[in-house]
């Protein structure tokens, strides 16, 4: 089986295939869409993949596309992952192709995911009769808080070559945390689980000049937000994270009125299901606790969204070796730490063993300081797009064909 050359100069790879990725990667960049309905960004997909020896299927509630491409020969089933929905940000970032959408913005960087699945389809179809099993390409909408994974799980991803996938891989592209082209990962926990907790303080709305003639509900709410930080700082352990950012706080319409009720939503962001389940009973209790301290009432619901993002140890110890032999040793970072983002990729890995790893891709040399993921500022370096689209070919390719796999080094 003849090995994708390494990435980092697409001259090297088809240079026409670069280009079509680029521009496939702008075209995507220029008409974002958000949450589960892309129809603009399928169409896009589906030409993309056109005149490729797969099978192509589209969803049934959610704009996903799923292709299967058959190997020569029998074998296990790969699953390759890319999401492709954009976020509610104005973008700002000083760029030919910038977002045509207003309040519309690829500012966490799908589009390359996306565009870097294209490129893997094309790289396997190339190699088809070398595969000794099938691969499955999971264009998904909905990954950011939209739950596209977990629906397109429902209408039956996982087993779309008609049995069920044995390996799952996907990548993100991060604009500042590491050096272009440097590949990151871990075993273990990646991501965090995520969570929303929404409170609604229920007082009595008065003058502001006469509180005690009302039930304010602005001062207990506000005991709320200040009591869930002590409780993580001092009932929870600093080697088991926990983060509660209230990022919504509303009430009230003018200054000497006390109004009837305080909202407040927050994050909730845990790295074991054992400290997700506890902090969904004890910020529950709290805040019924301290409304009723004050003679209120709290309703209050804690979400659970997406789980903790698991990366299998083989599988970790698999794209590691994968990306060095790839990229060589430089380009391949053994993170010490998970990184407190969520993602829904991590309801594939509950169910199927791979792993999930990221991929630099800051415009500057220097990546230090740059405006991160979802700023509206963000910029992404197109080079990657092979980089990423080599890296998920490989690992199918290889994956399909243990004897090419690389042996990692455990002393």
């Amino acid at each position: 089986m003849t090995a994708i050359p390494p990435a980092g100069a697409p001259e090297t790879i088809r240079p026409e295939l670069f280009r079509e990725l680029v521009d496939l990667r702008r075209a995507l960049h220029r008409q974002p869409e958000i949450g589960l309905d892309l129809p603009r960004t399928q169409a896009l997909v589906l030409a993309a993949l056109d005149g490729l020896p797969l099978e192509v299927s589209t969803g049934r509630g959610l704009s996903s596309v799923t292709a299967v491409l058959r190997g020569a020969r029998s074998g296990p089933v790969v699953l390759l992952r890319g999401d492709m929905d954009a976020l509610p940000v104005t973008e700002l970032a000083d760029v030919e192709y910038r977002s045509e959408i207003p309040g519309a913005m690829h500012a966490c960087g799908h589009d390359l995911h996306t565009a870097g699945l294209v490129g893997a389809a094309h790289l396997l179809a190339e190699r088809r009769a070398d595969l000794a099993g099938d691969v499955v390409f999971m264009f998904q909408p909905g990954e950011e808080g939209y739950n596209g994974a977990g629906l397109m799980i429902e209408e039956g991803v996982l087993d779309a070559a008609g049995r069920p996938a044995t390996a799952a891989y996907g990548l993100h592209v991060l604009a500042t945390d590491f050096p272009r082209g440097v590949v990151a990962a871990r075993p273990g926990p990646l991501m965090s689980a995520s969570a929303g907790l929404f409170v609604r303080v229920i007082g009595a709305g008065g003058h502001g000049s006469a509180p005690h003639d009302a039930a304010d509900p602005i001062p207990a709410a506000c005991e709320m937000v200040t009591a869930l930080q002590t409780m993580v700082s001092r009932r929870y352990s600093p080697f088991e994270p926990v983060v509660v950012t209230v990022g919504a706080f509303h009430a009230g319409t003018l200054r000497n009125i006390i109004p009837d009720e305080a909202v407040f939503e927050a994050t909730v962001r845990t790295f074991s299901a054992a400290a997700g389940e506890r902090i969904a009973r004890e910020s529950v209790r709290l805040c019924e606790r301290i409304a009723d301290a004050h003679g209120l009432r709290a309703e209050v619901r804690f979400v659970p969204e997406y789980p903790v993002t698991v990366n299998d140890p083989r599988e970790y110890d698999f794209v590691a070796a994968t990306a060095s032999e790839l990229f060589g040793a430089e380009r391949f970072t053994a993170m010490e730490h998970p990184d407190p983002g969520s993602e829904d990729f991590s309801r594939v890995l509950e169910r199927v063993p791979g792993a999930y790893c990221f991929l630099g891709a800051a415009v500057a040399d220097d990546h230090r300081g740059l405006p991160n993921n979802h700023s509206p500022r963000a910029r992404f370096d197109d080079s990657v797009l092979l980089d990423g689209a080599t890296l998920l070919a490989e690992l199918a390719a290889r994956r399909l064909s243990p004897a090419a796999r690389p042996r990692p080094d455990r002393s």
